[in-house]
């Protein structure tokens, strides 16, 4: 590895805007905007990806690797992703900073307990159901209804015996209540991280976080509490983008980790928009498929914030394409699945070409791979008018991206400077009720939308406290298009239902539930965490 001071200095930055943690790591002001206010935005390129198995079909292998890619091409690149949570790291997934030679470095750290920003977060959630749980204490001047409290508590880690628990338990004085805790990377306070881009900005939105309702149905906020500063003096330098490199030396933002499946699943707005600053191609990921992640990038990110994107990379499997096929995970399937599963594929491209943005589709190789079914994916992809290259960047490095990185930048070069018009899914003035609705249909394909009672009851919340004004960010699996993960492929003519909606006031998000969707997840029967150590000199060895 390169020292963190040098990655900086190559790309611009001043020792006055670095802040180091050790010799690879290191966090950037955000005052570093006002002095590139006056520099042209780099070419922003977003990886997204098919339906995917439960393993995942290597987005940050492909966003690293094409990253390494231009860089062996000789373009100035850069990579923006989000932090892994400890949860997935010990649990199924394993870590989240790429594999075999597109790797951001130094990954153990990353993995772990990085520069701190979700220990920060998690303190700051915490810290605001500690004040509320006080203030219902010291006599609930503000007139708390206690089964009505909306805001939990959070710890970063698998734990499906917290998903319903009682506190005030004892011989302590409180009163006796039902609670819950959400995972770190489902805190409102993660997704307001990625979109706060100063101080005052991120206390006016912490401020006003729903935390709960009085008994004539009043919304109590955070700042009634007033708590929002002492919750912002906690995340005073998790707002800071964390710079690290991968394994060929491309600098890369690693910032914030807010869940694809539940909050809109990408990296902060300030790493993305210093990136774009700093470097002329910027490798962007979203959470899970298009349907999720790409649908929320665009609909949300892109439109709050109004900065550039030039390209999707569609990231797909032979493996994924099989399983969508139907193939199980103990079968070894050939081209019948194949055949089947390439519905899936047909799904996702057509659902990016509806945004109006030019497509590339990479394929991730595997060793198993055969080349016919290669070549079969190949031939479809073209006779839908649009270009797969291979990506290999897992066993070679940018020298496995090279031919991804040059269709890439053919692809850039061919099309018009001037910004991209991006088709929404919706109108930000349009009501909660029909931004659902839109994703339901035009995203998913869903021929019907229903509505619990309780779901109907925030409908109505929304519509009598004027709250139409909030981006609509779907929760649900990220297995299949539709809510039921075991309908795989590309369905028609199915249901969605909307089981509750939860009102993210802070962030900004009407966050409709879709099925069965955990926001504390569990571990499985043998856990990654029995493979991990730790040996005499430090190293360790089974995260990933």
């Amino acid at each position: 590895m390169k020292l963190i001071s040098e990655i900086a200095s190559e790309l611009g930055i001043t020792a006055d805007e670095l802040e180091q943690y050790g010799k690879y790591m290191a966090k950037v002001n955000p005052t570093i905007l006002e002095r590139l206010s006056g520099k042209k935005n780099g070419k922003m390129i977003l990886v997204t990806a098919i339906n995917p198995t439960s393993a995942g079909e290597g987005k940050t292998t492909t966003t690293i690797g094409l990253s390494q890619g231009l860089k062996k091409i000789g373009k100035k690149s850069m990579v923006t992703i989000r932090e892994p949570s400890l949860g997935p790291n010990f649990g199924i997934k394993g870590g989240g900073t790429g594999g075999g030679k597109c790797q951001l470095l130094p990954t153990d750290e990353i993995n772990l307990n990085f520069t701190g920003d979700f220990p920060a977060i998690s303190a700051a959630h915490n810290l605001l159901s500690a004040i509320v749980n006080n203030h219902i204490f010291h006599g609930n001047e503000l007139g708390f209804d206690a089964k009505k409290i909306a805001w939990k508590r959070t710890i970063d880690m698998n734990d499906r015996s917290l998903r319903q628990v009682m506190v005030g338990m004892g011989d302590q004085g409180g009163a006796l209540a039902e609670d819950t805790f959400l995972i770190t990377p489902a805190s409102e306070i993660m997704a307001i991280m990625g979109f706060a881009e100063n101080y005052e900005m991120l206390k006016d939105m912490l401020s006003k976080i729903t935390v709960g309702y009085t008994r004539e149905g009043k919304r109590l906020t955070a700042g009634d509490l007033k708590a929002q500063g002492a919750m912002a003096a906690l995340l005073k330098n998790t707002i800071k983008p964390n710079l690290v490199q991968t394994n060929e030396g491309v600098p890369g933002f690693v910032h914030i980790g807010p869940f694809g499946n539940i909050a809109h699943g990408h990296n902060s707005v300030l790493a993305d928009k210093i990136a774009l600053k700093l470097a002329d191609y910027v490798i962007t990921e979203a959470g899970f498929g298009s349907d999720l992640g790409a649908q929320k990038f665009i609909d949300i990110v892109l439109r709050r914030t109004g900065y550039n994107l030039d390209l999707v990379v569609l990231v797909v499997t032979v493996k994924a394409i099989k399983h969508n096929g139907g193939m199980k995970p103990t079968e070894n399937g050939g081209m019948e699945f194949i055949h089947k599963g390439i519905e899936n594929l047909f799904f996702h491209l057509g659902n990016l070409e509806r945004y109006g943005l030019p497509l590339v589709v990479s394929l991730n190789r595997f060793k198993d791979d055969r080349e016919e079914e290669i070549q079969y994916l190949r031939q479809e992809v073209e006779r839908k008018g649009y270009r797969m290259e291979l990506n290999e960047g897992y066993m070679k490095g940018g020298d496995g991206c090279i031919d991804l990185a040059k269709t890439v930048i053919e692809i850039l070069d061919r099309g018009s400077s001037a910004p991209k018009k991006i088709n929404f899914t919706y109108e930000k003035d349009d009501p909660v009720k029909s931004k659902i609705e839109n994703i339901a249909t035009k995203v998913y394909g869903a021929s019907k939308i229903e509505y619990s009672k309780k779901a109907m009851r925030v409908l109505k919340r929304v519509k009598d406290e004027k709250l139409d004004f909030l981006d609509v960010c779907m929760a649900k699996t990220q297995y299949s298009i539709t809510d039921d993960q075991t309908r795989l492929g590309w369905p028609k003519n199915f249901t969605i239902t909307i089981e509750d909606i939860m009102l993210s006031t802070g962030v900004g998000f009407a966050v409709p539930l879709l099925g069965e969707i955990m926001t504390m997840p569990g571990l499985p029967k043998h856990p990654i965490s029995e493979e991990v150590n730790i040996d005499e000199r430090g190293n360790i060895t089974g995260l990933l």
